[in-house]
């Protein structure tokens, strides 16, 4: 069963879905945060939700600022900072122990900014098709031009824009559907906010080799945004703390590309804080 809740977040107001065993609304399991990517919603954690990670954490399914069910706080960008404080906020209203992040894409740029910000507040980290170093120019002025088409020509074109490198080709018409309709119900000020921010985010590579906590990066093995390669820098960043998994079959979308398999990789990462 999946409960939504709300968390007021200074002038922002969060969006939460959670599932596994709670309280009052609160973790009585270690809570996990899965924090989604551009420009979705927490429905692209519907089947991490239904699955075993339930029977062995609380997750929480965030709505960044101004997506899915978070309205929009007239924010003109949003900084990983901003969504940082964000997930710290969240985190200590609903648990009073450290949290595993699971965080994909644009969702890992903002727990990267939480590791460096509020690294007390984090148990785990697994980062999911994403990066820890910064745009380049040439991607800057990509987030650029993708603004002022969005602006020109509305969520269909930036839907396909995006859905061709977002999925693997063998990616279901359901996973299609699912990511058509965040797209295209993703207010377009959360969109310009998103790209202002990620444009200028900085390289956070070196943040995790101070953190404390272990580090898991998951990348689909036909991830085109942020290959394995990616991943496999993030690894050696975390030096002893940091080990890597590869969903075959999977583009940037891995955990709704292939759920079962998504799952099995934080299962065992969850599983190996056990066992250290």
């Amino acid at each position: 069963m999946i409960e939504d809740r709300y968390v007021d977040v200074g002038t922002a107001r969060i969006a939460v879905r959670l599932a596994g065993e709670t309280a009052r609304g609160i973790a009585n399991r270690p809570l996990a945060l899965l924090v989604h990517g551009y420009p979705l919603s927490s429905h692209m954690w519907l089947a991490a939700l239904n699955s075993p990670l339930a029977e062995q954490r609380t997750l929480c399914a965030i709505d960044l600022r101004g997506h899915g069910r978070s309205p929009w706080a007239l924010d003109e960008t949003h900084t990983m900072e901003l969504f940082a404080d964000d997930l710290a906020m969240v985190a200590r209203t609903l648990s009073d122990d450290p949290v595993d992040i699971v965080a994909l894409s644009m969702g890992g740029y903002a727990a990267l900014a939480m590791c460096e910000r509020h690294p007390a507040a984090i148990r785990s980290l697994a980062l999911v098709d994403t990066k820890a170093t910064a745009d380049t120019d040439a991607a800057k002025e990509g987030r650029r031009a993708m603004a002022i088409g969005v602006l020109e020509h509305g969520r269909p074109w930036l839907r396909a824009q995006m859905l061709p490198k977002l999925l693997a080709d063998a990616a279901s018409p359901s996973v299609r559907a699912q990511l058509t309709s965040m797209i295209e119900r993703t207010p377009v000020e959360t969109i310009l906010a998103d790209l202002a921010g990620m444009a200028q985010r900085p390289d956070r590579t070196e943040v995790l080799g101070s953190v404390s906590f272990p580090v898991r990066a998951v990348v689909g093995a036909l991830d085109a945004l942020t290959p394995i390669r990616d991943a496999e820098a993030i690894c050696r960043a975390a030096k002893a703390r940091g080990s890597l998994a590869v969903i075959d079959g999977a583009g940037h979308m891995a955990p709704m590309e292939k759920p079962a398999e998504f799952a099995d990789a934080i299962l065992a990462f969850w599983h190996s804080q056990r066992t250290n």
